[in-house]
């Protein structure tokens, strides 16, 4: 089916935001692409909203229309956790590649 994509970030998650007085700026776009929006929220949803489930709803709250489609949510979340757990076994990173096989238990979960 036709996919809507927009400018995304592809790293959004907040090492990558500063606060400067009550403004936000974001720095890091090396991930930058064209993407379905909903890609930007696969690493705060499995990281920060995981730690805080109160974070999703201020976080979409503040960000508009949850741009999540249900049946498109799951195969992004896969995505994420494939290219987590290939990208930190060819840096050699064990425990965060350890972390990309959490990741794909959880996305082949919601399947």
């Amino acid at each position: 089916m036709p996919i809507t994509v927009v400018p995304t970030h592809g790293d959004w998650q907040p090492r990558n935001w500063l606060i400067d007085d009550e403004w936000l700026r974001v720095i890091d776009f090396g991930r930058f692409a064209f993407r379905p929006p909903s890609t930007d929220l696969c690493r705060i949803a499995m990281k920060q909203w995981r730690e805080n489930s109160a974070l999703e709803a201020e976080f979409v709250a503040g960000y508009g229309d949850d741009p999540r489609d249900e049946r498109i949510w799951p195969m992004e979340l896969l995505r994420e956790a494939i290219g987590t757990a290939c990208w930190a076994f060819q840096v050699g990173d064990d425990e965060f590649e350890a972390h990309g096989h959490w990741l794909l238990t959880e996305a082949i979960a919601r399947f």
